[in-house]
């Protein structure tokens, strides 16, 4: 069984910056993190294998945020710069133990914190 709390949300300047956190405990493989805006899907953000060897990212958020993570922490992290407005949403974590690269999906995931809100006002 995989738990993880995520923290770090909050309000914003447009062009300023936050650092998500996602603490796990148990075991984790490939992780990512995804938003939701009200009446909108949840899309994925960023995703990293478990050496952090590989990431990937919305073409949305590419150049901006940067998914990173610490095993000995079992913390993975998401900094984000350069906010704009439209990266208002809720942000949440995942934990995905499929084969292959790391998905972008959410369906491929199994486990997911609780979300985090991002305000980033104009």
């Amino acid at each position: 069984q995989v738990q993880l709390v995520e923290s770090g949300g909050g309000l914003v300047q447009a062009g300023g910056s936050l650092r998500l956190s996602c603490a796990a405990s148990g075991r984790t493989s490939k992780m990512g993190w995804f938003r939701q805006a009200p009446g909108k899907e949840r899309e994925f953000v960023a995703g990293i294998s478990w050496s952090g060897g590989l990431t990937n990212y919305a073409d949305s958020v590419k150049g901006r945020f940067t998914i990173s993570r610490d095993n000995a922490k079992s913390t993975v992290y998401l900094q984000m710069n350069s906010l704009k407005p439209e990266d208002t949403a809720v942000y949440y974590c995942a934990a995905s133990f499929r084969f292959g690269g790391v998905p972008t999906a959410p369906s491929e995931y199994g486990y997911w914190g609780q979300g985090t809100q991002v305000t980033v006002s104009s």
